[in-house]
This record gives structure tokens, C-alpha cells and sequence, in this order.
């Protein structure tokens, strides 16, 4: 089995992906790459990363691209017609400017690449190796995996933050973001506030490496 790399929210910063995708080495059959959501929102190019990350699924056999929260606000605002302020408040005017805003006279329509909703539509709420979990958010305590709720995996914080509970793997983060990686016993958040001034953090395993840009 190869390695595993994950990295972290990365909300619209295409400069610093560029920069964290050279630094890390990845074998393209052997290896794994986890994304693990919020890949737009906030940021000042949204369409160039999810570009990019699909660029890299091409190239690379074993990418894994996980929901946050913030898709999940998008495909609500965008194809469900809801939650409209709570999607711009929570960054999602940089994401319609980036797709191209239409104006208010077409009733803030953007327009999206067939391949880029694809790609929003078919994220995974989580992913499981042999040792780890890699969720969004995190995960409530003393559930069963298979009995977690979506929200909870989207949107958790200090519940999840502030436990002890063994989930008998290691949980692997973003979503709630430090200044640096926040590694514990039975979790490990990899969301380190790329977009607000902070590094994008890629963690490998099982060497337990960080790498940053």
C-alpha cells in the first residue's frame, strides 16, 4: 500500500495549492491524495482550484475529494434556491465572481461548468483506510461511522474538538481552523487558515510528515 496524502481547506487559494502540490512528492499509481472540502468560498480564484483538482484527479489514479461545508452551502444556494445568505455570508460572494456573476437584473445567476457541478455533486462525505477517517468537520462521539449525521460531518466543532472518544481510527480534519496542525491521540486537523493569511497544510501518512505552503 502506498502512502496518503491529505490537505487542507483550501477556499479559493490557487497560488498556494501550485505551491503545496510541488512540494509534496506523490506516486501516481501507488499513492493516495485526499482533499478534504472547502475547496472554495472566501478565496480569490474558486474556479481555478477546482480546476486544478480536477487536472490533478487526471494524473494522479487515487484522488479522493471529500464535501465541506462550504459545497454543501453552494448546492444549496445554487441548485435548491436556499440558504442564499447564509451561503454569502460565509464567503460565497467569491465564489458567484468567480464563475461569473451576472448581474442583478438576472437575479445573481451564475454560470457553472457542467464538469465543475459534477464534480460538487459526487464529493464523499468521508473516507475510511485501515487507520484512519477522514471526515470535513469531524465526527460526534459515541456514534457508530455508519450512523453519523451528514450535518455533524459538515459542520462539527467543539463537540468533536474538545473529545476523547476513541472512534478506533484516527480522525484526520479541516473545517475548524489553528495556526498550526492540531495532532492528538484520536485526531489530527489539518486546517491551518490558508485563506485567511495562514499555510495550506498537506499531511502524509503514515510517516505523520507536514508539509506546508
Amino acid at each position: 500500500m502506498g502512502k496518503i496524502f491529505a490537505i487542507g481547506d483550501i477556499h479559493g487559494c490557487l497560488f498556494k495549492l501550485k505551491k503545496i502540490m510541488k512540494k509534496i512528492d506523490v506516486d501516481p499509481v501507488h499513492d493516495t491524495l485526499i482533499f478534504i472540502g472547502d475547496y472554495i468560498d472566501r478565496g480569490p480564484d474558486v474556479r481555478g482550484v477546482v480546476d486544478m483538482v480536477l487536472d490533478i484527479g487526471r494524473t494522479i489514479n487515487n484522488v479522493i475529494c471529500l464535501m465541506g461545508n462550504h459545497e454543501q452551502m453552494f448546492l444549496n444556494y445554487h441548485l435548491h434556491k436556499m440558504d442564499k445568505q447564509l451561503f454569502l455570508l460565509n464567503g460565497g460572494t467569491s465564489t458567484i465572481m468567480s464563475y461569473g456573476f451576472t448581474g442583478k437584473a438576472e437575479k445573481n445567476k451564475i454560470k457553472v461548468p457542467e464538469k465543475h457541478m459534477q464534480f460538487f455533486t459526487s464529493l464523499y462525505p468521508y473516507y475510511e483506510t485501515d487507520n484512519y477517517i477522514f471526515v470535513h468537520a469531524g465526527l460526534r462521539p459515541c456514534i457508530p461511522l455508519e450512523q453519523q449525521d451528514r450535518e455533524d460531518m459538515l459542520w462539527i466543532r467543539k463537540e468533536f474538538i474538545d473529545s476523547t472518544y476513541d472512534f478506533g481510527k484516527v480522525v484526520v480534519f479541516g473545517h475548524t481552523s489553528f495556526s498550526e496542525p492540531l495532532v492528538g491521540t484520536n485526531k489530527i486537523g489539518i486546517d491551518t487558515g490558508a485563506v485567511y493569511g495562514g499555510k495550506l497544510t498537506c499531511l502524509e501518512l503514515p510517516e505523520m510528515k507536514i508539509h506546508q505552503a
